[in-house]
């Protein structure tokens, strides 16, 4: 018997996603989640009309209106300030893991991956919040948002699980509109007011929330932006070993047999010295942080940095007791947070949002989340390695525009509505015309019509 339930791939989009719905429990989370209407419209419906949207790779506008509801009811609920989107995600997450779960290696590390990736609105001038943020890649300045990301792997499958749309405090670089609301009471004020607070404390804030709504993990991975003491301190008083890359600065020391050392000074003790270098590996050795008064061992692995011989990386883990091979592999698994990245901008739109209200981005990039943990879903139920762009086609494919054969019905049944106006010339042309087209096609139009 199969812990997870299998399904044909012949079954349509809509069918994939109703499953996936009832097995997150989408429709018991609304009042979990603060959602309030009065109407028989409920956040089911709507949900799962945004995610058909995606893998019909249209806007809002152009899709077809669902038989439930008006395009224009979707959207106020999308914008809707009342509703807290990142719960939304944490519980939906949290129930797809508890389904995979018996499926994963009890030896395998259950980690949290952090990292943000820049959201340009390049044409966009009246976006709330919109703000001028830096781009790490191409050195300047964009118009945009940061979409900071919290997911989670079992080292096979990632889930994004929290986020934040990240602007900024500084007047000068604030381009849209100021925010509507501050008032911390409600969630839109809280959400508008977490946008402009410092990354860092976002990010502890967002795993904290993760994990309080059940997603388990017992690591947290992330680059050299967000490494630092008071980073492993905080995250080690949640119960979270800290596995991260340092950044190669003077400014931050560590204790190495009593005297303080920053990592680059610290690489030349260490070289200096007669240890020899790893083949796997240079050099690695434990040290202790300090953070307000408070100390901790954390372990330092420096490693060659590809393509630039002579030149090194410094990882670092508050889980001392780490062979550097088991840091190094670890680490590795944080790649998985830049795959999708990559997949929800080429396939599900993620950066090609042109809502204008703060609240509508957000439960946009919370769909955007949602669709993806669908095709993660599907893709550890796979037999075969099928991609999360395959997966996207293979959906995409099952909600056409308009079949051949159907569009021939269409014609051919408003030409039968006028025959008497159609000349003897133009029947025998309409005839010759269906001869031609292949015998499949044949038999279905004589069915049809």
């Amino acid at each position: 018997m199969n812990s997870i339930p299998q399904f044909n791939q012949e079954k349509d989009t809509s069918s994939l996603i109703s499953s996936f719905t009832k097995l997150i429990g989408l429709a018991d989370l609304s009042k979990q989640v603060n959602f309030k209407r009065h109407s028989l419209v409920s956040l089911l419906m709507v949900v799962k009309w945004l995610i058909q949207s995606r893998f019909a790779r249209k806007s809002l506008y152009r899709f077809d209106q669902p038989a439930e509801f008006t395009s224009k009811t979707g959207r106020n609920i999308l914008n809707d300030g009342r509703i807290n989107w990142q719960k939304l995600l944490c519980l939906a997450a949290a129930k797809l893991i508890k389904v995979l779960k018996p499926v994963i290696d009890k030896r395998r590390r259950l980690a949290l991956i952090v990292d943000d990736t820049l959201l340009a609105r390049s044409y966009s001038k009246k976006a709330e919040l919109l703000a001028k943020v830096y781009d790490h890649n191409e050195h300047k300045y964009i118009n945009g948002f940061r979409g900071l990301t919290v997911g989670w792997s079992d080292g096979n499958t990632f889930l994004p699980v929290n986020f934040a749309l990240m602007s900024t405090k500084k007047k000068q670089n604030l381009l849209g509109s100021k925010a509507t609301t501050t008032d911390n009471r409600s969630i839109a004020g809280r959400r508008r007011t977490q946008a402009q607070r410092q990354m860092n404390d976002v990010t502890v804030e967002l795993l904290k929330q993760a994990i309080n709504e059940g997603v388990p993990a017992d690591y947290v991975l992330f680059d050299s932006w967000f490494a630092s003491p008071k980073m492993f301190w905080q995250l080690k008083q949640l119960g979270l070993d800290s596995v991260s890359m340092l950044k190669l600065s003077k400014k931050v020391y560590y204790r190495y047999r009593g005297r303080l050392y920053d990592v680059k000074s610290l690489y030349e003790r260490l070289a200096g010295s007669k240890l020899k270098a790893k083949d796997d590996y240079l050099y690695s050795c434990v040290v202790e942080a300090e953070y307000q008064g408070h100390s901790f061992p954390i372990r330092l692995v420096y490693v060659t940095k590809r393509g630039n011989k002579g030149k090194y990386l410094v990882l670092a883990t508050t889980r001392y007791q780490l062979q550097p091979k088991e840091v190094i592999q670890l680490y590795g698994r944080r790649w998985q947070i830049e795959t999708y990245f990559k997949a929800a901008k080429q396939y599900l739109a993620l950066d090609k949002s042109q809502i204008q209200s703060y609240d509508g981005q957000c439960g946009y990039f919370a769909i955007t989340a949602l669709t993806y943990d669908l095709l993660a879903w599907q893709e550890r139920q796979a037999v075969d390695e099928r991609t999360i762009g395959d997966l996207f086609y293979l959906m995409n494919d099952a909600l056409p525009d308009l079949a051949f054969e159907e569009a021939l019905v269409y014609l051919l049944s408003a030409l039968k509505a006028v025959k008497e106006e159609i000349t003897t010339e133009v029947e025998r042309i309409i005839n010759n015309f269906i001869k031609l087209l292949p015998r499949f096609i044949q038999k279905q139009l004589q069915r049809s019509v």
